[in-house]
């Protein structure tokens, strides 16, 4: 193999996904290189097709262009062959901005003579229009739902087939959910909250509608029914009845009297940005990346909640190791991320062990195979996994991830999980009860909610919202008063309970209650906890009652931009009831080794920006994208190549669960 060839890119440029020149790393540079990935990975446009920053001739003018596109057959690429001119902006360019707007595009458009089509976006408004000339002359500009792929198919523009049905590619889902959001917020006068509902619904309708094979797709609005309001009006008549059969699917989280709120102008425009992706099918770190950003800016609560980072669940989870077998619980789920990435790794073992069962790869399989495989993942989903959380929207909206990702909803529950099991609701427990195959008399007390093989949680912290009700803290060793012998250090717990104590301690407990012995836990914790003098008999009490399997030490901007709390990572796992009594007796702990790392470089800043890989002297650094090989002339005689290029992202959490592998195998443990 030969070595990889590193490119230096200087400070504060980026490399041209189209022609690999450097640019201003700038916020319309991201609209402009989202929309270049957009045309190559999903629209199928050749990079010899496109060029970037193209000069047009105006009068005496010069202007640039920031995109143009030339059908593949042209033979020659100037001004009077333009197919389609694409012009992106930062956010704050409003699309009525007589410069830098609309009217723009349209001008660019108007003197380029063969130019169809022209796109205009800032990444939360687009606009895509089709000119035409009428019969006077006159150029007139009719509204698309969006622009043609390479093969010129209009009919897939309008009303996608099955088929025709792309994959996101890195961020432009993001891109979509922002302006769908973004357009509900601003036309529809709702607040972000509801907005944000009102979306979700649409986006259960369109999964609905990818579900129901072989019917066609009924999720879809031509540009003609996007335009004018009796079209719109069939749209919303189309969508609703989708809406019918996602409220019998999905009865736990849609009243039966729920409607979609949205005027029938929006609800059009949501359809059409949303109906040529396949949410099923696009890959899940892209869904989970748009989802969750997408939740978390518009149902973040005051209730201490920061969602964790996408590759921090990703090493919890790859460290843990959850089995097809084992039930899984987060305990204070938030929007749903800790469950998904565990059912994604366990889906991945599912799909080997039926490779090897059918003796053919996935990409073999036939429907029958496809469909076997899919009710096989919804009944892991409905049986070995569960989510509980205090807020009742975070818990529609973790149960929207588990859908969209998983095909499976979990069994997701509202609930605050510290109270005592008793005044728990009957609904909760009927539910709870008939999901774990136990009677419901049978949960009572904190020590007979024993059930779950692995939990995976990063519980809400914080001074600021203490627990201070007698009834939750009597149920917790952690509650009481804890006094330390100043000879020989030991901590012994007192009668006395605390007048008030963070929720996060108290987690750590009933986490450890929920755990059957032996069971094993990933939680995040600040790192007070682990250091604190004065927190001794909180790690006094874990080492009693777990074996400390490992430790891991985030950087302080792991949860930034928006808390700056230093955490670290603590696998345990329950001791068995026996080996609790043998130190219990011999009033000695077995010894052992602990896993320990410090996580210096998480793939972000304090200000959540991204930090890519760089060399000696600062500078950022390329690498070969072994993915993407673009393929610059098709003459008879050769073909001439160019691999794209790639940062790599500054993160270390990737190596963790790889070195602990390798130590926990010297260390005989057997998970």
């Amino acid at each position: 193999m030969s070595a990889q060839k590193i490119i230096v890119v200087p400070d504060g440029k980026i490399c041209d996904y189209i022609d690999g020149k450097f640019r201003n790393d700038t916020p319309e540079e991201y609209v402009r290189q989202t929309i270049e990935k957009r045309l190559v990975n999903e629209h199928k446009y050749k990079p010899a097709q496109i060029q970037v920053e193209y000069t047009l001739q105006i009068g005496a003018r010069k202007p640039r262009a920031d995109i143009v596109v030339w059908d593949k057959d042209s033979e020659k690429q100037t001004q009077e062959t333009v197919k389609l001119i694409i012009e992106c902006k930062r956010e704050t360019v409003d699309a009525r901005n007589a410069k830098d707007g609309v009217a723009q595009l349209k001008s660019y458009m108007a003197v380029c003579p063969n130019c169809e089509w022209g796109m205009w976006t800032n990444s939360i408004q687009k606009f895509v229009f089709r000119k035409f000339r009428d019969k006077t002359g006159n150029i007139t500009f009719m509204e698309y739902n969006d622009i043609p792929s390479a093969d010129g198919n209009l009919d897939d523009v309008n009303r996608p087939s099955r088929k025709s049905l792309k994959n996101a590619f890195e961020d432009n889902l993001l891109f979509v959910f922002k302006t769908c959001h973004n357009h509900i917020y601003v036309n529809d006068g709702l607040q972000k909250q509801p907005a944000f509902f009102e979306l979700l619904k649409v986006i259960f309708c369109k999964i609905e509608d990818e579900r129901n094979i072989p019917h066609p797709l009924e999720f879809y609005t031509t540009s003609e029914e996007r335009s004018n309001p009796d079209g719109q009006l069939t749209v919303q008549k189309r969508i609703s009845k989708v809406f019918e059969r996602v409220k019998k699917r999905h009865g736990k989280i849609f009243d039966t009297n729920d409607e979609i709120k949205l005027k029938p102008r929006s609800l059009a425009y949501i359809v059409s940005e949303l109906q040529g992706y396949s949410l099923l099918n696009t890959n899940i770190d892209i869904k989970g990346k748009a989802y969750e950003e997408i939740v978390g800016a518009n149902l973040r609560g005051d209730r201490g909640e920061f969602f964790t980072p996408r590759n921090v669940m990703k090493m919890v989870v790859e460290m843990i190791n959850p089995k097809i077998t084992e039930r899984v619980l987060d305990s204070s789920c938030g929007t749903g991320g800790f469950l998904v990435t565990a059912m994604t790794h366990v889906i991945n073992l599912l799909e080997q062990d039926f490779s090897l069962e059918l003796g053919i790869g996935r990409k073999d399989w036939g429907s029958d195979a496809v469909h076997t495989f899919q009710e096989k993942v919804s009944e892991m989903a409905s049986t070995n996994y569960f989510g509980f959380d205090i807020n009742p929207d975070l818990v529609k909206a973790t149960k929207m991830n588990m859908v969209m990702n998983n095909d499976g909803s979990g069994n997701i529950l509202q609930t605050n999980a510290l109270l005592p099991p008793h005044e728990w609701s009957d609904e909760f427990k009927s539910r709870l009860a008939e999901s774990l195959g136990i009677q419901k008399s049978g949960i009572r007390n904190h020590d007979t909610i024993g059930y779950f093989d692995v939990i995976v949680t990063n519980p809400p912290f914080g001074s600021k919202i203490p627990i201070k009700d007698k009834n939750i803290l009597e149920q917790y060793s952690l509650a009481h008063i804890w006094e330390c012998d100043k000879e020989t250090g030991v901590w012994e717990m007192t009668k006395r309970l605390q007048s008030s104590v963070p929720p996060e301690i108290l987690f750590i407990e009933r986490c450890t209650q929920f755990l059957v012995p032996g069971g094993r836990m990933g939680i995040v914790l600040p790192d007070a906890i682990l250091g604190s003098p004065g927190l001794g008999y909180i790690r006094e009490w874990m080492m009693e009652n777990h074996r400390i399997i490992a430790s891991i030490d985030l950087h302080v901007d792991t949860f930034q931009p928006r808390n700056g709390t230093q955490t670290s990572v603590l696998i345990l796992q329950k001791k068995l009831p026996e080996q609790r009594y043998e130190e219990l007796e011999s009033k000695s702990m077995a010894d052992y080794n602990i896993f320990m790392a410090m996580v210096e470089k998480v793939g972000h800043d304090k200000r959540g920006n991204p930090l890519f890989k760089r060399d000696k002297e600062g500078n950022e650094i390329l690498v070969p994208d072994d993915g993407c090989v673009f393929q610059f002339a098709e003459l008879e005689e050769e073909t001439t190549s160019r691999q794209q290029k790639k940062k790599v992202e500054d993160d270390q959490t990737p190596d963790v669960p790889k070195i602990f592998y390798d130590w926990k195998r010297q260390e005989g443990i057997g998970w």
